[in-house]
């Protein structure tokens, strides 16, 4: 799907379909009411057969004196009550129905509204993610697919300004980037193996003329990386450390490094799983896959930076090789962990890449994982959890996250939890208990970022969707696309 900004007028728009707002009220929005004018009234004569609740719709057919062959009401709610959720929802409604409609073009008059504070900017990138998001389809191992959206082509209808323009190359790149992350964490997990992900990230690089290296087991066993090392040892499927470049930035400029957790399927080990929705656990690799998204954004829009990303892929499998609960493993930082639980493996694959992402001196370092059951218990599926040992990056993260409506809660990172990771025979243990579990995994985590600004995203909650509709939602690749692109602006 391609988008393109240009002035338009909705009542001499020559295209498939219009795509107009009406607040609750029978209220119409400025571009509703030209059409309206134009048409001598024949709009706001339909609007009893549109339903007020918001994302409702309505379509009508060459309405007289308009020269869009249709025109799409879409309900926005009480005006009072239109803020950021709002926009989306209505957007995703505007979506859903042109994807059954058969337009090959659309003009979406619904870009230039009034969002809180927001600027012009933000309803363009929340627009084309929001249609995006609508119209991507995983079915490639379907039999019978679903037939391709006929929808080519969406103007928005707003003046060609440059910041608007930068605005639409940034929303495109973010949901190419989205979209490679979603199709990664629905591929089934005997595809998207570590070797799958490690093609992938080779690919990335081919095409976008990036640095790639990929560490296979033989050079993790040389460097000491005992941790990662104890999660795959019972694993047929090869680990790999995926270490994907992308230099776009001033030569001398510190990298941000982005360490995504890359478990390609999680039976906990010996400590393992309950059957039930343990094929979710396909989605562990989501961390990597965010990674992967985001780079992919960064270099197709030739953003003026420099990013590093360190990917830890391995499978966490039950047999006679599986570490067992109280085996004690030596890290790449030279720091003994007794391991008292086998499915709090994450945190083990990470702590060594983090180490070795400390050699590329990057300014930041996040951390992005689906790390704990108890961040989706604390925060749900709305909010992903934060945690940083700076407080100026968690602040940049949470501006981030809320530029990109891809929003995080900040949890404590108290040196109060340290305690509960106590081991009588190691430096410490890879579980603290469950109280405040996605905290002291957090805190698991500092124990090797004591030299670097960093922070640590829990993805559990956010990354992927259950029942019906299962599937991944490919965050937070917009939040960290934002987050880097700010971070790389003007100091």
């Amino acid at each position: 799907m391609e988008f393109s900004i240009r002035t338009l007028s909705p009542e001499t728009a020559k295209t498939g379909c219009v795509v107009l707002g009406v607040y609750s009220d029978r209220e119409l929005t400025a571009p509703a009411r030209r059409v309206d004018q134009k048409s001598k009234g024949a709009l706001r004569e339909a609007l009893a057969d549109l339903s007020g609740r918001l994302g409702s719709t309505l379509l009508l057919r060459a309405l007289p004196g308009v020269a869009a062959e249709r025109v799409l009401l879409v309900a926005l709610g009480a005006r009072a009550e239109f803020g950021e959720a709002a926009f989306r929802d209505a957007v995703r409604a505007a979506g859903n129905s042109l994807r059954e409609l058969g337009a090959k073009d659309a003009a979406l008059f619904l870009v230039d509204l009034k969002v809180a504070e927001r600027a012009l900017g933000w309803n363009v990138r929340q627009a084309v993610l929001g249609l995006r998001e609508t119209f991507y389809r995983f079915d490639e191992l379907k039999q019978k697919k679903t037939p391709a959206p006929s929808l080519g082509h969406v103007t928005l209808p707003l003046p060609p300004a440059a910041p608007l323009v930068q605005a639409l190359a940034e929303a495109q790149a973010t949901a190419d980037g989205a979209d490679l992350a979603r199709t990664l964490g629905n591929l089934p997990p005997n595809i998207c193996t570590p070797t799958y992900l490690a093609d992938q990230a080779k690919k990335l690089a081919r095409e976008l003329k990036l640095e790639v290296d990929i560490l296979e087991r033989r050079e993790m066993e040389k460097l000491g990386m005992g941790a990662l090392l104890a999660v795959t040892q019972a694993s047929h499927e090869p680990p790999k450390l995926i270490v994907l470049h992308y230099r776009g930035g001033a030569k001398n400029a510190k990298p941000v490094a982005l360490v995504g957790k890359g478990i390609t399927f999680d039976t906990g080990g010996i400590s393992l799983k309950p059957a039930a929705e343990m094929d979710e656990m396909k989605f562990d690799m989501s961390g990597a896959g965010s990674v992967l998204g985001a780079i992919r954004a960064l270099a197709g829009m030739k953003a003026p930076v420099n990013v590093v990303g360190v990917i830890p892929t391995c499978e966490n499998m039950p047999g006679g090789h599986a570490t067992k609960p109280g085996d004690v493993v030596k890290t790449l930082s030279g720091q003994t962990v007794e391991i008292l639980n086998t499915d709090a493996e994450g945190r083990l694959i990470l702590c060594d890449a983090i180490t070795y992402a400390e050699r590329f001196k990057p300014d930041v370092l996040l951390n992005i994982a689906t790390l704990t059951g108890a961040c989706v218990i604390a925060l749900g599926h709305v909010a992903t959890g934060l945690f940083a040992n700076d407080d100026k990056l968690a602040e940049e993260i949470r501006a981030a996250a809320d530029e990109a409506w891809d929003r995080v809660w900040q949890m404590p990172l108290w040196e109060d939890y340290q305690e509960q990771l106590r081991s009588n025979f190691a430096d410490f243990a890879n579980i603290g208990g469950r109280p405040g579990g996605a905290i002291t995994a957090a805190c698991f985590l500092a124990r090797f970022t004591r030299k670097l600004r960093w922070a640590h995203l829990d993805v559990a909650g956010t990354a992927w969707r259950s029942g019906r509709e299962k599937g991944s939602t490919g965050r937070p690749v917009p939040l960290l696309v934002r987050y880097v692109l700010r971070h790389a602006g003007p100091k």
